[in-house]
């Protein structure tokens, strides 16, 4: 299957290593930075690949390469309008988080999607940690009751430095602040464990340390979910001197288990009143990361692979794209007008929030 970055950015060698370990066949990349595209394929050991091509202009490049698989990494900014072009073209996606910056434009990559058969997976790539997994099949089992909570927790650092490397992050217009950037993936796991639908959101939003942003470096959030269930989020960059954890609790009358480590990759409690074989094994479980953005590239690639092949879903869909970045811009709409934010709500953007800090 034929395959193709655009973006070599920070994440972009995730996206390549998960290319090569899934056999795929590289044939191009784009970037507006031609050094970027260099590095990206020396960092992989496939700068003498010579079958690999490099592109400025991502339009010529679906033309020309025609890939079967794309994955999109630029800046958040930019996702919506490329995805929509390689949807248009008939090219498979991977569009690294958040999706779009908008509710519009993310009911839009939905749509068109399905209208050209195109599959399309949003990027939440922990979501197929072990940890998670697990989690996830013992909520599938009922082994929770029902649920009472859950919350989550990612107390992150990122200083001046980070920010000046790319200086896309923290605006309105190309990134949003912590929650959309650092914090979109635990807030994906709080919402599709805790059961998607949604009442209402109140959230606050804070720009406490990095006064040279737009976007916030803070913020934390009470959900009420349909079924009756509470969530509550904690999300910062502001964490002394480095990153301290991503941790998922969840909490039922015959359950409780949290997830925690730096990127939600190790089971810290895992307690429920029906005892299983497994429940020891988990209990203590540890996953090895080199990162905070974990393993779970390799076997999200290797499911968008094979939903090509069988013509079905991703395990990650563009709907769980969409809810994870409605969930958001909840946030930060509840924080613009003060008020709870019930659902569904239409037509809000980072760019709405331009100049609340």
């Amino acid at each position: 299957m034929k395959y193709a970055l655009i973006g070599c950015g920070r994440i972009a060698t995730n996206h390549i290593m998960a290319a090569v370990n899934n056999n795929l066949e590289i044939s191009a990349v784009c970037d507006i930075n031609v050094e970027k595209m260099d590095g990206i394929l020396c960092k992989n050991n496939l700068q003498s690949d010579s079958n690999i091509k490099k592109y400025t202009d991502y339009k010529i490049m679906i033309e020309e390469a025609s890939p079967e698989l794309v994955s999109i990494a630029t800046e958040s900014g930019k996702h919506a309008e490329i995805a929509l072009y390689c949807i248009s073209k008939g090219v498979n996606l991977i569009i690294e988080k958040p999706m779009a910056m908008s509710i519009d434009d993310a009911n839009k990559i939905i749509s068109e999607a399905n209208e050209k058969n195109v599959k399309v997976s949003a990027c939440h790539q922990n979501r197929f940690n072990l940890a998670i997994q697990e989690l996830r099949k013992a909520l599938e089992m009922s082994r929770f009751g029902k649920l009472s909570h859950g919350s989550i927790h990612v107390r992150w650092n990122r200083n001046e430095n980070y920010y000046t490397q790319a200086p896309w992050r923290g605006t309105w217009e190309q990134d949003g602040g912590a929650l959309m950037n650092q914090c979109i993936h635990g807030i994906d796991l709080l919402r599709w464990m805790m059961g998607d639908d949604i009442d209402e959101v109140y959230g606050a939003t804070r720009q406490q340390f990095h006064d040279y942003l737009e976007a916030e470096d803070v913020g934390v959030a009470v959900v009420k979910f349909k079924n009756g269930a509470v969530g509550t989020i904690e999300g910062t960059t502001n964490v002394y001197p480095e990153n301290l954890e991503e941790t998922l609790y969840v909490f039922g009358e015959k359950g409780t288990a949290k997830i925690g480590g730096t990127s939600t990759n190790n089971i810290d409690v895992w307690d429920f009143s029906d005892k299983t074989i497994g429940d020891e094994e988990n209990r203590g479980l540890t996953e090895q990361t080199s990162n905070v953005y974990g393993n779970g590239h390799t076997s999200l690639f290797g499911d968008v692979i094979d939903a090509i092949k069988n013509n079905r879903a991703p395990y990650v869909d563009a709907i769980a794209g969409r809810n994870a970045l409605e969930l958001v811009l909840a946030i930060y709409k509840s924080q613009k007008t003060g008020s709870a934010v019930k659902f569904p709500f239409e037509h809000f953007s980072t760019m709405d929030m331009t100049g609340e800090f």
